[in-house]
Formats: structure tokens, sequence, C-alpha cells
């Protein structure tokens, strides 16, 4: 299996370029549709071989890395590709995109991936007609995620990537290409890594008790989602690399990694304190992927959950170890 990712500060480098970044923004009401909510700094990545004792055991067989999240709070995927590549993005094994159970093989009707680098950022599920449904979180075991309104049963939980890169004689047209023309910049292009700091692993221990989060619907909001125009022949069959993102709780996080959770934004007057702008994304020249059909009728986890109470008081900060790049291990999923 593919197990080439590295991970580099707070981002993902997967194989072709590819640079995934997991940010941290507010949930958007559930009702009506809105632009896209700003970013309020990246969610800190850890990876799961790094935690071996406190981890739960399905994470270990599962590697990849995990985040530590909020109810409360939302996310979106940034991304960056030093060339084009396809990819794949399943939150509970289910496509974000097409709707359809998750599957390492690329599918043109209903796509099933995104045309990277022409989608800059996916902020939640595809509901079509230009708009998505945010991605936020919730517990598993309640019903509420996109895997349970799905499938009827809630064992996979976190988000999951993996990308296609050109094959060699794509690669090779697409460089004579770029060559032969000026090169123009692009929104969501490389951005600078993070110096990495991780925090010390915590005590060996038993397990905590098992808390995974999944990711189900919340608000409505402008986005178009890329429809791909070049032949899908063009990208390798299987994947280069794929990662499994585990999502904790704030609780689980502190338990498995001894570190103190990250503080969160607390309800919507934070855009004006943070004095940050809404933005949107559109691209002229792209045709927006249609509805999915398995995702239409997904409802919005405020059937299930009310908001959270205040955050909780951080715990004393471990020493800061600084380490370097280091490379991400895949697992059985």
């Amino acid at each position: 299996m593919a197990t080439d990712v590295q991970l580099i500060g707070d981002a993902l480098e997967l194989p072709g370029g590819v640079r995934v970044t997991f940010v941290r923004t507010l949930r958007l009401p559930e009702e009506g549709t809105y632009p896209l909510p700003p970013g309020l700094g990246p969610f800190p990545l850890r990876r799961v071989a790094d935690y071996p004792e406190t981890v739960p055991a399905e994470w270990r067989e599962r590697g990849g890395v995990m985040l530590p999240v909020y109810q409360r709070e939302a996310m979106w995927l940034r991304f960056s590709a030093a060339a084009p590549a396809a990819l794949q993005v399943g939150v509970g094994k289910v496509c974000a995109v097409s709707g359809k159970p998750w599957s390492d093989a690329l599918v043109r009707t209903p796509q099933n991936y995104l045309a990277l680098p022409r989608q800059p950022w996916l902020d939640g599920i595809n509901s079509g007609r230009g708009t998505v449904r945010q991605f936020v979180a919730v517990p598993l075991g309640l019903g509420a995620t996109v895997e349970g309104q799905l499938t009827g049963s809630e064992q996979w939980g976190g988000v999951q990537l993996a990308v296609h890169p050109l094959t060699d004689p794509a690669r090779a047209a697409w460089e004579a290409e770029q060559r032969a023309r000026p090169r123009t910049a692009r929104p969501g292009g490389p951005m600078p890594a993070a110096p990495a700091a991780y925090s010390a692993p915590a005590p060996a221990g038993a397990a905590p008790a098992r808390r995974a989060m999944g990711l189900g619907a919340g608000g409505t909001m402008r986005q178009e989602i890329v429809t791909d125009t070049r032949p899908i022949g063009d990208y390798r069959p299987d994947p280069a690399g794929r990662v499994f993102v585990h999502l904790a709780s704030a609780a689980e996080w502190t338990a498995i990694t001894g570190e103190p959770a990250p503080a969160t934004p607390i309800t919507a007057h934070a855009y004006a304190a943070h004095g940050l702008p809404w933005f949107d994304y559109y691209d002229a020249d792209a045709a927006d992927l249609p509805p999915a059909d398995e995702l239409a009728g997904i409802r919005p986890t405020g059937d299930w959950l009310a908001d959270e109470g205040a955050n909780p008081a951080p715990t004393k900060p471990l020493p800061v170890i600084q380490l370097g790049d280091k490379p991400v291990a895949d697992g059985e999923w």
C-alpha cells in the first residue's frame, strides 16, 4: 500500500507535490446560504505512530495522523499542487464529492475526486448548484455523521485522503505546455511550511476510552467543486499516497498526547474580533459538479447536538521538542 506521505509542520505533503492543510473556522448557521468563512489557523497534526501506548487500537491499525476538534467548530481543507493531480477526499469512507462508498479507483461519472490545482480548497460535502455543506465534527455513535446517515453505521469516522498524480507521459506533456507559456500564480499555491513542533508524548498507560469523531453536514455555503476536463487516463490508476486523518475530541487529544487542546473560537462574533474578511473563490472557466444524489438528503448536525459549553481550562504545557519532517505510516482501512 502507498505510504509516501510526509508530515511537514501542520501540513500533509503527498506525492506529486500535493499539500493539504486542515484549517479551523467557525460554524455557519444551518439556515441560509453563506460565503466561505475565513480561516482561523491550521489544526495541529500529530502522527499516530508517535503515541503507540495511548491511541486507540484501531487508530494504530489505520496509521496516519490525528487532529483535535471541538464539536462547535468547523474545518476546511486547503490544497496546493506542484502539478495537476486527482485528490480523493473521504469522510468516514464516504466520498465527499460523489457520496459513493470509498474506492481507491478514480471514477469520472460521478466524479469522485478533486482536480488540483484548480480546486484550491474544500469546505464541505458536495450539495451541488455551486454549494457545499460545511464540515462539522460530531462524536461517532449518534448517527449524525455523513457516514452514519448514508451507511447506517459509524465504523470509520475521520477523513481519508488519496492522491493520484499524473502518469509519466501526461506529466511530460504538461511540463512541455508549461514551458511553452508564461507561468501564472494560482490561488491556493504552495504555502511556506511552519517548523514542526511537537510536545513530548504522554507517559505509557492504558488507552483512553474511544471517543472518535466523524464529520457531519453543517451550514450551506457558496463553493464550486470543479468538473475535471482532463482525461482520467492521465492520472495514475492506483494512489501514489494515502493517509487516514483521525479526529479526536479535545479531551481525548489531551489524554493521548499530554498536550492541552488548542483554544477555539466560540461564536460568530469572533469574525469581528479577529478582523477577518469573508471570501469567495470562483473559477470562471470551470463547470460546477452537479449535486450528488446520495448527499442531497443529509440532515444537519443541529438535529442531534446542542452547542458545547465553555472551553476546558488548558492543562500545563509540556516541553516542546523540535522534530524534523517525518513520514506518515499508512495502515489497514
